[in-house]
């Protein structure tokens, strides 16, 4: 089948691939665009994995400023080189993150973070309020299991729904970033401040 430059460039626009990446993909797929879509990101991801463990140590630091200044936050995000981290794709990335910490406002990169005292006494409060509504004790672990969960989704940054698209995590976007720009991109660290919040 004949695949047109219009129909490469369009699939170039959607996915970030190269040319002749989208160009095989369409080839693959009989020029059926969605098919496309779906082999390239699959295989993005794919590659997204491979590249989480190579050295990220050029990047930008991203300061957003929201509600009038009621709120401020500072979002380090590395890459493998000075030009990704002039590009648009990565200054938009950093700029989403910054976005997502001042409306997420998590306490914690990942669920390792989270300290164990914590954790603990979170665990302990899901029980006592599963017991208190009279919940059976066999069910009472996978409650709490579900309310842990959920509490990861509030504190955690890499497991927060993304503010833009709910449908995706911080963790799912971080692995699409680095399948469309070809480098690893790492949160390496953020803070929020909030007018009038203690220290």
């Amino acid at each position: 089948m004949e695949i047109s430059a219009q129909q490469v460039k369009e699939l170039r626009e959607a996915t970030g691939a190269g040319i002749l990446e989208c160009r095989k993909a369409l080839q693959e797929h009989n020029g059926d665009f969605d098919k496309a879509v779906a082999h390239l990101r699959e295989r993005g991801l794919a590659a997204a994995a491979k590249k989480a463990g190579r050295d990220a140590k050029d990047g930008m630091v991203e300061l957003y400023s929201h509600g009038g200044g009621r709120v401020g936050v500072m979002v380090e995000v590395n890459c493998e080189t000075d030009f990704v981290a002039r590009t648009e794709q990565f200054k938009t990335f950093a700029h989403d993150l910054a976005l997502q910490v001042a409306a997420g406002n998590p306490r914690y990169m990942d669920v390792t973070d989270i300290p164990a005292d914590v954790l603990e006494s979170e665990r302990t409060i899901a029980r006592n309020r599963a017991l208190q509504e009279g919940k059976p004790e066999k069910v009472v672990d996978k409650i709490v299991d579900g309310r842990i969960e959920k509490f990861y989704q509030e504190v955690c940054l890499l497991k927060q729904p993304f503010v833009k698209d709910e449908s995706v995590t911080i963790a799912d976007l971080l692995k699409q970033t680095i399948a469309a720009i070809g480098e690893n991109v790492i949160i390496r660290r953020f803070a929020r401040w909030e007018l009038g919040e203690a220290s």
